[in-house]
């Protein structure tokens, strides 16, 4: 909204349409193009859309120097048909190179303030080459980000793709699913003019937004730390007591690569907390398949041995199975035999990638009417029937969704915020400072 302006771009869409895609399918590919549009400021002088189809031959089906209001680009990409035939994906970024992108279709060559950027979606092996023309469009200064689908081939999407690749490659599953993307396309483009509005900072209490950046401060009885975003009670007080237990997918969708960042993710929290026996213990649980507990509450009593059993952990990497973990940390992750403390505060994160593979609606019910408070973060494929259903009242402050892992720091930064709120022991002092007055006041009235 108000919040963000788009980088003025000259985007190209190259969307396969080749027979292995079928119309609903299609219609799926047409659903994340409209959605992605839709959150762009687009205009002659602002952001410039185009789409080529392909599949064994090429179609320009929206130029760059075509009718750039948002209406006029959404019906167009509305009457777009599947050509059905084979998959020359090479020949379709080639066509985007000499055509789609050149002065003579309205591509802005001569202005270095606008960026060339082509998204390929694909979900087959192409019947040509495609790493000489995509060297030859990086070359030319376009940035390419490739989507695979299905059974893609991933080693042409990383041929394709513009460096970093863990930017640049995405895959979902299925069509049903591309539209979770839609979101990092949309942080792509985006230019934040408010970073406290949009949530995106580091401050522990207040956000001061300040042109093109922030500042952080505190609530009055706090003061500020010299790491400019965290801060100190005046009596030194550092919060209240809580037990928590992360529960973490290890399921094979996740992918290695992407694990080491769940792991990054556990440990951002870990910063957040002050470890202690009488403060915050950590316990973690890892479930796919079966489950199995990483380490209990009360094991480790310092943020650095925690951060280190985190960094050790091995991936199961097999099933799905939300319901048993959910099972598991009702029963087991907060009783007294595995560190819980009695009277303390509990709190559990589930983070999951996919849909369970058993039903969780019983033992999410049961850790809620426990007196648990339950976080739920969903990464690609989750599936935000099932995370809203593990989340605690109210849904909006426990749930969170990201289309892409590389995003989950932001979600990692919201929590920090609300995992525990943290006691003010100078609100007493100022009840009683406040009553005093008022019974000076009244005793002068009275006299």
């Amino acid at each position: 909204g108000t919040l963000c302006r788009t980088k003025p771009t000259d985007l190209v869409f190259i969307i396969d349409s080749s027979r292995s895609v079928r119309p609903h399918e299609f219609e799926k590919i047409k659903v994340f193009v409209s959605r992605v549009i839709e959150a762009l400021d687009v205009g002659p002088n602002a952001t410039r859309v185009g789409v080529v189809n392909y599949a064994s031959a090429v179609r320009s089906e929206l130029s760059l120097q075509g009718p750039q209001s948002k209406a006029a680009l959404l019906q167009a990409v509305r009457r777009i048909q599947p050509l059905s035939t084979g998959t020359m994906t090479g020949l379709a970024i080639q066509f985007a190179v000499s055509r789609a992108f050149s002065p003579a279709e309205g591509g802005r060559d001569g202005a270095p303030n606008f960026k060339k950027v082509a998204i390929v979606v694909t979900d087959g092996r192409p019947q040509d080459g495609v790493q000489d023309v995509s060297a030859r469009a990086r070359a030319a200064g376009i940035e390419i980000f490739a989507i695979g689908v299905g059974r893609v081939d991933m080693g042409t999407l990383r041929q394709m793709a513009s460096e970093p690749l863990d930017e640049h490659v995405d895959y979902v599953e299925s069509y049903s699913v591309i539209e979770k993307l839609t979101h990092k396309f949309q942080e792509a483009f985006c230019v934040v003019s408010d970073l406290c509005a949009t949530g995106d900072h580091d401050c522990e209490q207040v956000c001061v937004s300040t042109p093109g950046a922030y500042r952080c401060a505190c609530r009055d009885g706090f003061s500020l730390n010299s790491d400019g975003r965290t801060c100190t009670a005046c009596n030194g007080g550092l919060g209240s007591a809580l037990d928590l237990v992360f529960l973490i997918d290890g399921s094979k969708s996740v992918r290695p690569e992407n694990f080491e960042l769940v792991k990054k993710f556990i440990n951002q929290i870990v910063d957040s907390l002050e470890v202690s026996d009488k403060q915050a213990q950590v316990g973690l649980v890892q479930y796919s398949s079966s489950v199995r507990q990483e380490f209990p509450l009360g094991q480790f009593k310092s943020k650095k041995d925690i951060k280190a059993a985190v960094k050790k952990m091995s991936y199961m990497e097999k099933g799905t199975m939300t319901g048993q973990a959910l099972k598991y940390l009702v029963d087991s992750s907060f009783s007294i035999i595995n560190g819980a403390r009695p009277g303390v505060p509990k709190v559990g994160i589930v983070f999951t990638d996919g849909r369970s593979q058993d039903y969780i609606s019983d033992a999410a019910k049961k850790a809620k009417d426990s007196g648990f408070r339950m976080f739920a973060v969903g990464v690609g494929n989750a599936v935000e029937d099932e995370l809203r259903e593990i989340a605690s009242e109210p849904v909006a402050e426990h749930y969170f969704y990201t289309a892409d892992f590389r995003t989950i720091s932001k979600i990692g930064k919201k929590l920090q915020m609300k995992i525990c709120v943290e006691e003010d022991p100078c609100e007493c002092k100022s009840i009683v400072k406040f009553q005093t007055k008022v019974e000076g006041l009244i005793n002068s009235l009275q006299q």
